[in-house]
């Protein structure tokens, strides 16, 4: 499966019913058993969710879920449960891709990443997250470990720096994703890394597949070898969504 794709990618494409069929066509190709649209908020009045509901009816032997990736900032919590209640989502994928303003996953800001105090920028990170989690706005967390996506490592241990947003994860049954557009950043690797997906099936988080894809022939991308990463942790099970319910697929 695929729960984490961009239909319209960073608004530089129409949400027409020819976009969503190259999406479908290649997550047939690929072999998914279900796809999850998930556009940045930010362009949901460009979107045509409805739509995305009429064309999946011609793809019958594919589960095709309607979500959105939202990004999350305290003090806007009321704005996106506004959002949030404008459409009957089947999931909703809580994102931290900036703090206090300092919008840090942009190429742009990887020398930025180099000046901070690691420690203290991992912190911060995992502690929105944290926030994230128990806001009861999503169903699921993405791109667990995005602060590390230059390579920019902490000195302080990983579980550490992440216990208090697992925790709050693991209190709230939210879905963790594994990510697997790291491994085409500086970084080089999945999020979240193999030590914290170690964390996550010791405390009975349940995670689910995505490729993050802003454009069709992205969609799927690693997702058997993701998969395959998965069972040799000794996870047996990721999850789609139905209305906001977690389905179970084998792996």
């Amino acid at each position: 499966m695929d729960m984490h794709v961009h239909l319209t990618g960073h608004g530089d494409r129409l949400a027409t019913a020819e976009t969503i069929r190259e999406f479908l066509d290649q997550a047939r190709r690929v072999g998914l058993k279900q796809i999850g649209f998930a556009d940045h908020d930010v362009y949901y009045n460009e979107l045509n969710l409805p739509l995305i509901r009429e064309v999946a009816e011609e793809y019958p032997d594919l589960k095709v879920a309607v979500g959105l990736e939202v990004d999350y900032r305290p003090s806007d919590e009321g704005k996106i449960k506004t959002l949030l209640a404008q459409f009957p989502f089947d999931f909703v994928i809580g994102s931290v891709h900036e703090l206090n303003g300092w919008a840090f996953d942009y190429p742009e800001e990887e020398a930025v990443h180099r000046q901070k105090d690691p420690d203290g920028m991992y912190e911060e990170y995992f502690r929105w997250v944290e926030m994230a989690a128990a806001s009861d706005l999503f169903t699921t967390m993405g791109h667990f470990d995005l602060i590390k996506l230059f390579g920019v490592r902490p000195r302080t241990d990983i579980l550490r720096l992440a216990g208090g947003a697992l925790e709050q994860i693991q209190k709230k049954g939210l879905v963790i994703e594994l990510n697997t557009a790291g491994r085409y950043k500086p970084v080089g690797e999945y999020y979240p890394e193999v030590k914290i997906i170690e964390e996550i099936k010791r405390r009975g988080i349940p995670m689910t597949l995505s490729s993050d894809a802003h454009r069709a022939e992205h969609v799927g991308r690693d997702a058997g070898r993701a998969a395959q990463l998965l069972k040799d942790l000794g996870i047996k099970e990721i999850i789609g969504f139905d209305h906001g319910q977690k389905e179970y697929y084998p792996l």
